[in-house]
């Protein structure tokens, strides 16, 4: 085995043990780094100490001459990156080959986002006088107050809550766990839910999770899914919106309020910074698009 396979198994070893990836995940980096080993191989370089960005550049050259889309094209230089970040904290190689890399920019497909007013007028939208729409309400108001998967959200349980404390606890992607902050409208909206909606929606059966659909079942991400759609149409927002959209809201409008992308990294649960770096794309476009629509010489 090469000092390069060597060190690629050191690295798929330190992201399933110490980062908690998921399977697939681990197997899409695991792939991605593969054809760069097989890459490398074919240029005669076996040692990773010894890769230089021209070897990087030129990978990413043939992976554009074999077709690969410019977005499948950043995902692998994402799995080299973080390949070379990894051996120079371990101090295995002098420096990282990867730093100056820039991803391709026609890969960064900016995501879905809605603005300020628009998430405050979906968010009134649900009808507070039935049991599903004080339960649909409770759900955008969590998922949009702590930017979860929507896996994340129909998945939270009632033991996950801490409403005193202002705080929900997430099991994310691998497993990991993290604790997001809601704020005081999320809380009082899952308040009302308690109280009001959840009793009715068990009927009589135990659940461990919060949010039940009809007969105390717990609801499915489908069915959110379809709930959501309703409500956006009904908002008369005039674009699709889907149950990511209210997670790359909440990141997008926390950069555009100037909170740390360190800290935004942490609470959506992205292992790696690039992942969470695609949104100040996203806060960068409304900055250009305001100057061009408000200056006097745009």
């Amino acid at each position: 085995m090469s000092t390069l396979d060597t060190a690629l198994d050191q690295y798929l070893s330190h992201l399933l043990v110490e980062k908690g990836l998921s399977d697939n995940t681990l197997s899409s980096y695991g792939r991605d780094l593969r054809d760069f080993s097989a890459f490398l191989a074919g240029e005669g370089v076996e040692d990773p100490a010894i890769v230089d960005t021209a070897h990087i550049l030129k990978h990413l050259i043939g992976l554009r001459n074999k077709g690969l889309s410019a977005r499948s094209r950043a995902r692998h230089l994402v799995a080299v990156r973080g390949f070379f970040r990894f051996l120079a904290a371990e101090k295995l190689i002098e420096k990282d080959p990867a730093r100056l890399v820039d991803l391709p920019k026609s890969g960064l497909t900016l995501p879905d986002v809605i603005t300020l007013s628009e998430m405050e007028k979906l968010l009134d939208t649900p009808d507070d006088k039935t049991p599903l729409g004080v339960r649909d309400r409770a759900m955008l108001e969590l998922g949009y107050a702590a930017g979860l998967r929507v896996s994340e959200l129909v998945g939270v349980l009632s033991a996950d809550l801490n409403l005193a404390a202002g705080f929900v606890r997430v099991m994310g992607k691998g497993d990991k766990e993290r604790l997001v902050p809601i704020g005081e409208p999320a809380s009082e909206k899952i308040s009302e839910y308690l109280e009001y909606s959840r009793p009715r929606l068990a009927s009589g059966r135990l659940s461990p999770h919060l949010f039940l659909g009809q007969g105390g079942r717990k609801l499915t991400r489908q069915a959110f899914w379809k709930r959501l759609s309703a409500w956006a149409k009904k908002a008369d927002l005039g674009k699709k919106v889907t149950p990511h959209t209210l997670r790359h809201s909440f990141a997008s409008h926390m950069l555009e309020g100037g909170a740390d992308i360190r800290v935004v990294q942490e609470m959506l649960g992205h292992v790696d910074i690039a992942t969470t770096q695609i949104y100040t794309h996203v806060a960068r476009e409304r900055l250009k698009s305001a100057h061009r629509k408000f200056h006097p010489r745009p």
